[in-house]
């Protein structure tokens, strides 16, 4: 049987069938990288992928950052979280358009979520693509965005929600630092642009505080209309991959009395593209000067060498 690729009819996105991704033959694999490459997100009806399935076919996109982990309001014991719990605002913060670990030195280059079990109703993944995006905007926009960057950091976003957090909490939060990332990314493997910013970005170099929010919740809010738009009403067992690099992603709001549990498992970027040097982050308080960069930078140089 072929495999079948249906284009979403907008700027991003393809609905991908008549494929096992737990069994691929080469020339399967090749033609969803290259409709990876091109669409930005894929979406895979009906896969019921098992956990190492899914683990190994994100393993064929590159490392893994998270080699599988819950996004989930529900707890081992099958309750729910409740609106106390540290969890449930970092699940009410995914509403928010974002890039998955653009707060980390070593941001994602992709995701990859199962549907494990979805609420009555609500609780869609959206996906905004920031390369169109980047493309509709005028020619002083562009010029202007060139030379911009902006810090990233899960402090900063958490603080958004009404809910400070401190230093040594964990969930994942980065106490080193936020890194500086210029708001055009261009692709490593396409070569197009796209704005990079999302719900994690704040305080762009030179800008004063009021400015760099405003500037920036403008700019979020013009790439993420239609025809740059798409998403998924999850059933049990779909299956959906994206290019962290130029797709922003959220989830809808749902009724968190009902449980949403996703499998994730996240692609660790290339280090050569994906990294990026820390600043302070006055919300963290355990602040080091990243050295990643010299270290991929020597790495490289091996590579060249070899």
């Amino acid at each position: 049987m072929t495999i079948s690729i249906e284009p979403s009819g907008v700027s991003l996105g393809a609905t991908v069938t008549s494929v096992r991704l737990g069994d691929l033959d080469p020339s399967e694999w090749a033609t969803i990288e290259e409709a990876f490459h091109e669409y930005g997100v894929l979406t895979f009806p009906k896969q019921f992928l098992s956990e190492e399935e899914q683990i190994g076919f994100a393993k064929r996109f590159g490392e893994l950052e998270h080699v599988s982990v819950p996004i989930s309001n529900q707890r081992k014991d099958g309750s729910v979280l409740q609106d106390d719990a540290h969890r449930f605002w970092i699940l009410r913060g995914n509403e928010r358009w974002h890039h998955d670990s653009s707060f980390m030195p070593l941001a994602a280059k992709a995701s990859s979520l199962t549907a494990m079990v979805v609420p009555s109703s609500g609780g869609q993944t959206e996906w905004a693509d920031a390369r169109a995006g980047y493309d509709a905007l005028d020619s002083t926009t562009k010029e202007k965005l060139s030379s911009l960057c902006a810090r990233h950091s899960n402090y900063w976003s958490h603080e958004q929600l009404g809910q400070p957090t401190h230093t040594g909490e964990g969930y994942g939060f980065h106490t080193f630092g936020a890194p500086l990332r210029p708001l055009v990314k261009i692709h490593p493997v396409t070569g197009r642009k796209a704005v990079y910013s999302g719900r994690h970005a704040y305080g762009i170099e030179g800008f004063s505080a009021e400015h760099s929010f405003t500037f920036l919740k403008e700019l979020i809010e013009s790439i993420a209309q239609p025809p740059r738009v798409w998403g998924i009403d999850w059933e049990p067992g779909d299956f959906a991959i994206f290019d962290n690099r130029c797709i922003m992603h959220r989830v809808q709001p749902y009724d968190y009395s009902e449980p949403r549990v996703m499998r994730h498992t996240r692609v660790a970027g290339d280090p050569l593209t994906e990294f990026a040097p820390t600043v302070r982050d006055e919300r963290a308080d355990n602040y080091n000067p990243s050295t990643f960069a010299q270290e991929a930078r020597v790495a490289a140089d091996q590579r060249s060498i070899a």
